[in-house]
């Protein structure tokens, strides 16, 4: 059997740094549109880079996937942050007994700051792509700007929201269009959303 040369070049590496950091915080792969929009390269020769990628064991097809890639275990370098709990709209976060650390890649928490993972109940983000059982991976922080999903403690427990303040006027809006937006009477931001992992 043909061995498979797995040395990438300079610019398949980057290819694919951008998928790993954009499927962290997206939860899914992107496009070869924003994939060479991003790295200014042509459609065709995106698409020769995913190719060698897949075929050199970085990347697999996935047919059920809309961007049709996944990315291979142990691709991206990781590091472990701690497993706090189980978070649901309207509830105290949940301690998850004899919690262990996760593995996340590093990408995810390369700036400095404190870094932990909630385990996510509920479908209210599902239209930004966090579904029901994923891993969210947060960096905490007290301040948000309006746009950023954050974990906040409002007076009726904690919640994953999109944070919004329009001139000063301060709610939290779910990722679900059968839900309505909060107003809570008090808001305390225990961090902010900065990628998830799915388990498949």
């Amino acid at each position: 059997m043909k061995k498979i040369n797995r040395t990438i070049t300079p610019k398949q590496k980057q290819v694919l740094d951008f998928i790993v950091e954009y499927a962290a915080q997206n939860g899914y792969a992107p496009s070869l549109e924003e994939i060479g929009g991003k790295l200014s390269l042509a459609i065709s020769t995106v698409h020769q880079h995913v190719k060698a990628l897949k075929t050199k064991g970085y990347l697999k097809k996935e047919d059920n996937q809309p961007r049709g890639v996944s990315i291979l275990e142990k691709t991206a370098d990781a590091t472990e942050i701690p497993l706090l709990g189980i978070i649901a709209a309207g509830s105290p976060i949940e301690p998850i007994e004899n919690p262990e650390p996760i593995k996340v890649p590093k990408i995810l928490v390369a700036k400095r700051g404190n870094f932990y993972a909630l385990k996510v109940h509920g479908d209210s983000m599902i239209d930004d792509g966090v579904w029901d059982g994923d891993i969210v991976v947060v960096k905490h922080q007290q301040t948000a700007d309006s746009g950023d999903t954050i974990v906040a403690i409002t007076e009726n427990g904690a919640t994953l929201k999109k944070y919004r303040n329009q001139n000063g006027k301060i709610y939290l809006e779910p990722r679900n269009s059968r839900l309505e937006n909060i107003y809570p009477k008090s808001l305390e931001i225990r961090g902010k959303f900065v990628g998830l992992i799915r388990n498949v």
